[in-house]
C-alpha cells in the first residue's frame, strides 16, 4: 500500500477536491497544483474513508457516514464551507455537502447518484462493479505483480479513460495500488442496494456546474445524466467535455483544472488590491 497523505496546496479560499469510488486523493495530483498555482484557492483533496490510504470506518459504508468524516476534515481546517468539486462517487458526496449547507460552489464531474430507491441504473452501475468481482479479486491476490500482466493497463484503462494512452503506466500502476486497498468496494455496494441515490438536488442552493463526460462508459450520456439534467435547477451550467472517461483527470488535467476555476472564480471573492498590484 502506497501512502496517500491528503493533497494540500496554495492559499486563498477553500476548495475541496472528492476522488471517485475505488480511487484515491492520487486522482487530482496534477490538478490541485494547477489551481494552486491561480493564487486564488487553498486547495484540499482527502483520501475518503474506507479507501486507500484511510480508515475502514463501519462494515457498510455509505455517502452519509463519507460525507461525515468529509465534514470533519473540513472542520479540523476550520473551513465553514468551500468550493466543493467531486468527480464520481466524489460527486455523490459532494451533493450531499451541499444539501448540508456546506458548499460556496458546487462542481460535479462525472458525479454519481443519479437515481432514486428502484431506477433501474442503479442497479445497472451496481451490477457494472459486481462484474469487476473477478478482477478485484486477481488485483487483491496479486497486487502490484499484477502490473507485470501484458494485458493490465488494457483492462485498466476503460473505466477511467477514453484511450490507452490517457493513462501512464505510472498512472495505471497508481490506479491498481488503490483498487488493492479499497475496502470500500464491498463495503458501499453492499450499502447501496439499500438506498437511493440522490433524491433533493433540485433544491439545492449553491451554484453548480454538471460535467459530463462524452466517453464515459461507466455512467454514460444521457442515461446516467438524465436525473441531473431534469432535476437540478434551471440556472446550473452544464459542460459536455469531450474526448475524456469517466475520470477526466488522468487525461485532461488543464483542461479539468480550467473548467473548474473558470466556474468557481464567478463565485468567488474578488483578491485583494495588493495581489492585484494595486
Amino acid at each position: 500500500m502506497t501512502e496517500r497523505a491528503p493533497i494540500h496546496v496554495g492559499s486563498g479560499e477553500p476548495m475541496l477536491l472528492l476522488h471517485p469510488f475505488m480511487m484515491s486523493q492520487n486522482v487530482w495530483k496534477q490538478v490541485a497544483p494547477l489551481i494552486a498555482d491561480k493564487g486564488r484557492y487553498e486547495v484540499f483533496a482527502p483520501t475518503m474513508l474506507g479507501h486507500n490510504g484511510d480508515g475502514r470506518g463501519p462494515f457498510f459504508l455509505d455517502t452519509n457516514s463519507l460525507a461525515d468524516d468529509v465534514e470533519r476534515r473540513m472542520d479540523a481546517l476550520g473551513w465553514d464551507t468551500a468550493h466543493i468539486v467531486g468527480n464520481s462517487l466524489g460527486g455523490w458526496v459532494a451533493f450531499e455537502l451541499e444539501r448540508r449547507g456546506r458548499a460556496r460552489t458546487l462542481t460535479g464531474i462525472a458525479p454519481a447518484g443519479g437515481w432514486r430507491h428502484f431506477t433501474p441504473a442503479k442497479f445497472e452501475i451496481v451490477g457494472k462493479f459486481l462484474a469487476g468481482l473477478p478482477l478485484y479479486i486477481v488485483v487483491k491476490l496479486l497486487g502490484n505483480r499484477v502490473l507485470k500482466l501484458p494485458v493490465t493497463p488494457y483492462l485498466t484503462y476503460p473505466a477511467v479513460s477514453a484511450t490507452r494512452a490517457g493513462l501512464s503506466d505510472e498512472d495505471v500502476a497508481d490506479i491498481i495500488d488503490d483498487v488493492a486497498h479499497c475496502p470500500a468496494y464491498y463495503q458501499l455496494l453492499v450499502k447501496s442496494l439499500t438506498m437511493p441515490g440522490l433524491l433533493e438536488i433540485a433544491d439545492g442552493k449553491a451554484p453548480t456546474h454538471l460535467v459530463i463526460c462524452e466517453k464515459d462508459r461507466v455512467l454514460p450520456h444521457p442515461r446516467f445524466t438524465r436525473h441531473f439534467t431534469s432535476q437540478l435547477p434551471s440556472d446550473t451550467k452544464v459542460t459536455h467535455l469531450d474526448g475524456v472517461g469517466h475520470i477526466p483527470m488522468y487525461e485532461a488535467p488543464q483542461r479539468v483544472a480550467d473548467l473548474i476555476v473558470e466556474f468557481v472564480d464567478g463565485y468567488a471573492a474578488p483578491p485583494p488590491r495588493e495581489a492585484l498590484g494595486g
